[in-house]
């Protein structure tokens, strides 16, 4: 009867936890809804209107390539739509004037903008150009995937503290019960994303596209941690065609097995990258049935091969060498390669500087020191040839090695099922911002976002995050204002862009270290729960013996 008591009890608690934790996460996430429409109904007078107008511009341009293609047929149909898009980039390249293209879209973005601004159009005639005002399907977009951001962000940090097994380097987070540590840290975790103050305003003020590539890093990550190779590079390149900075840290997924030494899996994501890019320029790339005809042949072969030697993967190599074949095909043959030329390398050239607007990190201090982007960095001879180094190469390619060493931290910390494998996964893109030139200001957005899984590893790390937070709030709030420049904030203005050297010094530490738990080989301590002592009473003494003695 007490038993059945006691077991009625414990299951009325836990289900009153479980609607405690469901309002509080609900009125978590509505508080974030009405801090998002705040952030847009606040800052009109703030908001950057040149990108909106610029992402109208080329969506508008390929309605008007695909009428001039189609010159009989209907304007608002879909083939008409289609023809324009696939045919914008070969426009663009061939009136550019010394190869200034202006357009810097990839093509899911060029897409997603053309869609856009199809829809405006449809919904109010007449309009051309200019700054719509009819921006809510875009900021419908940026929403979803903030809220995916979130989810990812809590399945990541509830994975990696699980297969801690109570590892904590933190007496705080010790205090949690080990079998939910990882869902209260990664609701934590999630919480702090979902209300980021720079999330809100490059999302919902300015408003950029920036989020868009995160979802994509993020349950990549989570494929490879659970060794979905072949989907981690799937999502990486889906990712990419959204916003091409994703490929500064794609490079880290492919480092992260070679340091395994699993080269099946280096295959799979290989493949995953490879056919899934291939598959999205197909267009571009195979423009005649013939073309189509000799990759699904070498596709077929190659899959006919792998399956008659009982090959496991053999639809996954297939499915890789058939995006190298199309690559091959398309350059021997009359495919176009416009779309790389505008949507990728054209971006990384657009903008010669070590920096733009304002940056807290190492490009701005060599700058501030009189450097500059194409400076030779390192130069010598090899016999008659002369070999020269700039800065920006040189930047590069020690980003690059910082890059392989985060790598080479997150297997040793998941084979040690260490949590500071969230760190490692977290640190390229802080790496990033802090080390490559021709950054702009609200890049460090991906870092602050991703570095709020140091949550569940301690609070000094956790600590870092609130910086980072921080400063990409207040450099993306600094170009909002310059853009505009009105009276009352001037000394804002100018507070803040003094103090632009100091603060680039603190990133450059607070980034050095977060890197060093990367590196650390420090083993994670697991702590018992601490019993509170009890001293133990003296045994009474028996009344037969003390009767005896007297």
């Amino acid at each position: 009867m007490e038993s059945s008591r006691f077991v009625g009890k414990s299951s009325g608690m836990v289900r009153r936890r479980h609607v405690v934790l469901v309002l509080l996460v609900s009125g978590l996430f509505f508080s974030g809804l009405w801090l998002r429409s705040v952030a847009w109904e606040q800052t009109t007078h703030l908001r950057f209107q040149r990108d909106i107008a610029n992402g109208f511009y080329w969506g508008s341009q390929t309605i008007k390539e695909g009428m001039r293609l189609s010159p009989g047929a209907k304007p608002d149909s879909w083939r008409t739509f289609a023809r324009g898009y696939l045919g914008l980039y070969e426009r663009v390249e061939e009136e550019a004037y010394e190869n200034n293209y202006y357009l810097d879209y990839p093509p899911l973005r060029l897409l997603t903008m053309s869609i856009w601004a199809r829809d405006v159009r449809a919904k109010f005639p007449g309009i051309e150009d200019g700054t719509p005002d009819y921006v809510e399907p875009l900021l419908a977009v940026n929403l979803f995937c903030e809220i995916l951001t979130a989810a990812g962000i809590f399945l990541l940090v509830r994975l990696g503290l699980r297969r801690a097994s109570g590892a904590t380097d933190s007496g705080l987070l010790h205090r949690l019960p080990p079998s939910e540590r990882g869902t209260i840290c990664g609701l934590a975790a999630a919480t702090v994303v979902w209300l980021e103050p720079s999330l809100i305003l490059d999302a919902h003020a300015w408003p950029q596209w920036d989020v868009w590539i995160l979802p994509f890093f993020i349950f990549a990550a989570l494929a490879a941690l659970r060794r979905r190779w072949f989907w981690c590079g799937c999502l990486l390149a889906l990712g990419s065609m959204l916003k091409g900075q994703l490929l500064f840290v794609t490079p880290f997924f492919f480092f992260w097995p070679m340091w395994q030494k699993r080269w099946g899996r280096l295959g799979r994501v290989l493949a995953g990258f490879v056919g899934t890019f291939a598959l999205v320029v197909s267009p571009w790339l195979l423009r005649n049935l013939m073309s189509w005809m000799i990759v699904a042949a070498i596709v077929l072969v190659i899959a006919a091969v792998c399956w008659r030697r009982g090959w496991r993967s053999a639809s996954v190599t297939a499915f890789g060498l058939g995006g190298v074949a199309a690559f091959f095909v398309a350059g021997f043959g009359d495919g176009s390669f416009s779309w790389l030329k505008i949507g990728f390398l054209y971006g990384s050239e657009r903008y010669p500087y070590l920096f733009i607007s304002s940056c807290y990190n190492l490009p701005s201090v060599l700058s501030d020191w009189g450097w500059e982007l194409k400076e030779p960095f390192v130069s010598g001879h090899l016999g008659s040839f002369g070999l020269s180094l700039n800065l920006q190469w040189t930047l590069r390619l020690i980003y690059l090695v910082g890059l392989a060493l985060c790598a080479r931290g997150t297997a040793r910390h998941w084979r040690n099922r260490d949590p500071r494998v969230l760190i490692a996964i977290a640190a390229p893109w802080l790496i990033m911002f802090a080390l490559l030139a021709q950054m702009h200001e609200r890049y460090l957005l991906w870092g602050a976002v991703l570095s709020a899984v140091a949550l569940g590893v301690s609070v000094r790390l956790s600590l870092l995050h609130f910086l980072f937070s921080a400063m990409s709030a207040a450099m993306i709030v600094q170009v909002l204002l310059m853009d505009k420049k009105l009276g009352p904030t001037l000394h804002t203005i100018d507070l803040l862009s003094r103090a632009r050297p100091i603060a680039s010094w603190l990133l450059l530490a607070a980034v050095a270290i977060y890197f060093r738990e990367v590196l650390s080989t420090r083993t994670p301590s697991f702590r018992p729960r601490r019993k509170p002592f009890v001293s133990k009473p003296e045994p009474a003494l028996p009344l037969g013996s003390v009767a005896e003695k007297a």
